[in-house]
């Protein structure tokens, strides 16, 4: 819990996860800050005494100097008396209103504020005397937010094909000073360290996997903001090498630079607001006078090409395995039952040595120790490292049958009697089988990723970039690859045209489509200053975008990252197989030797029992083909394969669909909740109120009334002040009204604001606000309350020195489809419950309207916490969606937490599914998609484990005493083969889910 909620804290000060959130929560912006505060705030503040002076000016121009020089500072703060958004609100724009703050954010689950400032315009002590004067208590604390030292890389990790070769990793690893966590996946080759970079540096990592005996690959260090792949086309030498990367240091924000001279490729990062791509460029081919000229590296995307790479390594090494095997497998399996061929092959050459033993014994030689030569690397690798894996269980069985071959062909070569036999279609075809299954594998797991492929390529591949004069006027437009837009640019969007990056428009109309990231069905409006995201499609008009984030820092790339993490976390389910894995290959081992002496000591016998094995068998040659099947066919590569493909395959399509689940344990939790707990405005409900009705109490003018509401309420971020506050808004002509100056300003979550207007006492709140207040409620009142509690309205009463005035109603549409979400959850044994900060009137309206029956009303956040708690506790596996920061407690209590995507930042850091779309009928996909996977990893391991539980004992010669059946060891590696790719074919099914039809979707 504790974790939890200081990952919520991290996520207020906009790091870590948060970034996703950033682009996706739709919440109220302050206008951004200049970087270095005017001097005339110092002035305006100096002179509050008596107007200001020629000294004055001179110390606020000392100051503003002073302040180019100076770094900012960051203060963290106790505050303590905070509860609800509301309160953060309120101390967070009472902190961005002193001269000098450049941010602020504020946590109000964790009591904390963190502050970004200039020491030469405001101290600490002005910024806790801001907070204490709206009635709150701060302290300053000396915390360093450590978290800005704790990196995520990421690695491409070659050579893994079992489980045991994934706890081989992890483990070393996780060992490695410096590293907090790592996780490696082996069904996308992948491992992701969280690590402190001031401990450990990234290519330490990589040398740590290395030493395991793998080969690792970095994909990003977490430390690089961005970071760009560039081709270089020319001729290299070292004058060059020191020209491009002096040039290229000297760039302001450029951080490191490597320099690939057999590639040609050279690789930088940099930080995107001070530089960019084209600027990269620009310079790397003025430097070199044209001689070097360079674009982005096709290879960008490594991932890909490496599967490609590998996929076409297997397939090669299959197709040339099949050159010599083939020959093999007709000499020892088809031309013996031939009669001329056959009497040509049992010729003999030396002694009792056969033509056909000889031939078998040059053909195999290569597949054994040249193609076959990566199970030899990676046996010794494993063994080495004491854990042995599948390469050592096919190195054994290959060599078994390779090795004895020989030996029976050489003594046949220097004896006149003896009749060998030998195994050689048995290494060669086992091997040639286990490349096979390799190859089908890669090509069945390259699917499992190709969602994020489809949210990659969302991303249009070339821009239309607008060029300006030093007026600002346009005089010309180039086309440009999509890749190479820096921060700043101003982009154009042409109907049907995809936007090319995040930003804003400067210019234009139309109405862009956002469904692909956001959900929404609808086009939305976007005239000047509205935000754009990047992948989305402009129906009509032309844009002028200016690029705001680009590269790592778009939404559609922080939604791939998310997803990539999820698809690395490991869900509980997984640790069966990584126990079993742990033992599995020793415990084949023992057993395959077990089968050997079995047999090989029931050939010595013919009497009872074993009078059925022939005496003309040879003990010794039956018993090594049983022992060697049994090591084969025990292979636990598919056990491995069971859990992270379904996973990885469940992620994608959760997120072509708008619901974002962050890794396995999300998907294990929420495919077993059986009670899901509701919030309701902004959940059930859309989540903007509106005023629907005033009644006045006393006559008044309706607008002085509003004004006096408005200037108490505006300092409230609830949605309900905000409903109130853009309803007075309609009262006034001018679009820009200053409502009047409200002074003792005191909020009490759930219940109301007070604050002094125009020399009066204003409270607007609900009713037990009012008594606690020792105001008296008038019947008329009462009455009102009654009637639009009735009606699923909010009644908010105002009181105005001591007596009520008024009461407004406010009302919040019930979403859509609310009713079938709740009618289908309760066909799925899914209880529904709905708790609420609301009365209790408004609340059971709501209920009987959507069809829930157990409601709690008048809730506040810790409340809504316990609630959750409590139903733990009697039992129950529970999911809690909400939208606000009032939720966050409980969606970290749930077992499962599902955050409305336009909620706060807050509470989608804190859930574990996101529903980008804010569509409640996505909180049945969620949980159907979570229960269809947990069946197909059921069905997986039914799959590994059917084919060990069924072929190990037909492999180790149950069937042979009653039906003489024997299982070669060539056919045992085909069906392990086999089962690795049904459990990746299995998982990949899940690719055509589709969710209930009863929504239409």
């Amino acid at each position: 819990m504790a974790a939890s909620t200081r990952a919520i804290f991290l996520s207020c000060f906009h790091g870590g996860g948060a970034e996703v959130s950033r682009h996706l929560a739709l919440r109220p912006r302050y206008p951004s800050m200049p970087r270095r505060p005017r001097p005339t705030a110092v002035a305006g503040d100096a002179g509050e005494g008596g107007g200001s002076s020629r000294g004055d000016l001179e110390a606020a121009k000392g100051a503003a100097e002073k302040a180019e020089e100076e770094e900012e500072k960051v203060a963290v703060f106790e505050v303590n008396g905070m509860s609800c958004a509301a309160c953060a609100g309120s101390v967070e724009k009472a902190v961005k209103r002193l001269p000098g703050i450049h941010d602020a954010a504020v946590d109000v689950l964790g009591g904390r504020a963190q502050v970004l400032f200039y020491p030469a315009f405001v101290s600490e002590e002005k910024i806790r005397e801001a907070i204490e004067d709206i009635g709150f208590e701060a302290k300053l604390i000396n915390e360093e937010v450590r978290e800005k030292n704790i990196l995520v890389c990421r690695l491409h990790i070659k050579g893994m094909t079992c489980t045991s070769c994934t706890n081989t990793v992890e483990s070393a690893l996780q060992a490695f000073p410096g590293v907090q966590r790592a996780s490696v996946a082996l069904a996308t080759e992948e491992a992701e360290i969280r690590y402190d970079h001031r401990i450990v540096a990234a290519n330490e990592l990589i040398k740590a996997v290395e030493e395991t005996g793998f080969e690792a690959v970095l994909i990003t260090t977490g430390e690089d903001r961005n970071r760009i792949d560039l081709k270089i086309d020319g001729v290299f030498n070292e004058r060059l090498i020191m020209i491009l990367e002096s040039s290229i240091q000297a760039l302001p924000g450029v951080e490191d630079i490597k320099v690939d001279t057999e590639l040609h490729k050279i690789t930088i990062s940099y930080k995107p607001d001070q530089t960019g791509p084209r600027d990269l460029i620009e310079v790397i081919e003025s430097a070199t006078s044209g001689d070097i000229t360079a674009s982005i590296y096709p290879e960008a995307e490594g991932r890909e090409h490496h599967r490609y790479g590998e996929i076409k390594r297997y397939k090669q090494s299959f197709l040339w395995s099949l050159i010599f095997t083939i020959p093999v497998f007709l000499t020892s399996m088809v031309f013996m039952y031939i009669p001329g061929l056959k009497d040509g092959l049992e010729k003999k050459v030396v002694n009792m040595m056969s033509i056909g033993e000889l031939l078998r014994w040059i053909l195999s030689t290569p597949v054994q120790f040249i193609i076959g030569h990566k199970f030899y690397s990676g046996a010794y690798k494993a063994v080495c490292h004491g854990s042995p894996n599948m390469d050592v269980l096919i190195a054994l069985g290959t060599n078994t049958a390779y090795f004895y071959s020989v030996y029976s062909v050489l003594r046949a070569a220097i004896s006149e009697n003896y009749t060998s036999t030998d195994f050689f279609e048995t290494s060669s075809m086992l091997i040639s089988f286990i490349l096979l299954g390799k190859y089908l594998e890669i090509l069945a797991k390259g699917k499992t990723s190709e969602a994020i492929a489809k949210l990659m390529d969302l991303a249009p591949e070339t821009a239309t970039l607008l060029i300006h004069d030093h007026e600002g006027n346009v005089v010309g437009e180039k086309e440009i690859d999509s890749r190479l837009i820096q921060k700043n640019d101003v982009i154009k969007v042409v109907p049907g045209g995809k936007v090319a990056s995040d930003g804003f428009v400067i210019w234009g109309q139309s109405h862009v489509n956002e469904s692909m990231i956001t959900g929404e069905s609808r086009p939305v409006a976007k005239r000047k200053g509205d935000t754009v995201i990047g992948g989305t499609v402009n129906e009509n008009g032309v844009l002028h975008v200016r690029a705001t984030f680009v590269g790592s820092e778009s939404a559609l790339a922080q939604i791939v990252r998310l997803v990539e993490s999820a698809q690395m976390a490991k869900a509980p389910v997984q640790k069966f197989a990584d126990q079993i894995s742990r033992v599995f290959v020793p415990l084949v081992i023992v057993l395959s030797l077990l089968t050997w002496l079995v047999w090989f000591l029931a050939g010595r016998f013919h009497g009872y029992p074993y009078s059925w094995i022939p005496s003309s068998m040879d003990s010794f040659q039956l018993a090594l083909q049983f022992g060697i099947s049994v090591m084969v066919i025990a292979c636990p590569c598919a056990l491995g394969l069971a859990t992270p493909t379904a996973v990885m395959v469940a992620t994608g399509v959760g997120a072509s669909k708008g619901i974002l689940i962050k890794g396995g344990q999300a998907l294990e939790s929420a495919h077993k909740v059986d009670c899901i707990v509701f919030d309701k405005t902004g959940t059930l409900t859309i989540g903007k109120p509106i005023v629907v009705n005033t009644r006045l109490l006393k006559n008044m003018v309706l607008r002085e009334f509003y004004d006096c509401v408005a200037a108490a309420e505006d300092n409230s971020e609830h949605p309900l002040a905000k409903a109130i506050v853009e309803h007075a808004k309609k009262l006034h002509s001018e679009e820009n009204h200053i409502w009047p100056e409200a002074k003792d300003f005191i909020s009490v979550p759930g219940h109301g604001v007070k604050a002094k207007v125009n020399d009066k006492a204003v409270i607007v709140g609900n009713k037990s606000f009012m008594l606690s207040s020792g105001i008296d409620i008038p019947m008329e009142a009462l009455e009102i309350l009654a009637e639009e509690e009735e009606k699923a309205q909010t009644g908010i009463i105002v009181a105005m020195d001591q007596e009520v005035v008024g009461i407004v109603s406010v009302s919040d549409p019930i979403k859509p489809n609310a009713h079938e979400v709740i009618s289908y959850l309760k066909s799925m044994n899914v209880e529904s419950i709905m708790v609420t900060g609301d009365n209790w009137g408004t609340a059971n309206a709501i209920g009987r309207e959507v069809g829930i029956e157990k409601i709690i009303a008048e809730a506040k956040p810790e409340q809504k916490a316990e609630k959750v708690k409590e139903l733990q506790l009697s039992g129950k596996t529970v999911a809690m969606v909400g939208d606000g920061i009032n939720d966050s407690p409980a969606l970290v209590s749930a077992d499962v937490g599902l955050a409305i995507g336009a909620g706060t930042d807050v509470a989608i850091e804190a859930a574990d599914i996101v529903l980008m779309k804010s569509n409640l009928e996505d909180v049945v996909t969620a949980i159907d998609l979570s229960r269809k996977t947990f069946f197909r990893i059921r069905m997986n391991y039914v799959w590994a484990l059917g084919y060990n539980v069924i072929g190990i004992p037909i492999a180790a010669g149950v069937l042979f005493p009653s039906s003489r059946f024997r299982l070669p060891p060539w056919v045992a590696g085909a069906a392990m083969a086999a089962s690795s790719v049904s459990v990746v074919c299995w998982s990949l099914l899940l690719r055509y889910y589709k969710s209930p039809k009863k929504f239409g979707n």
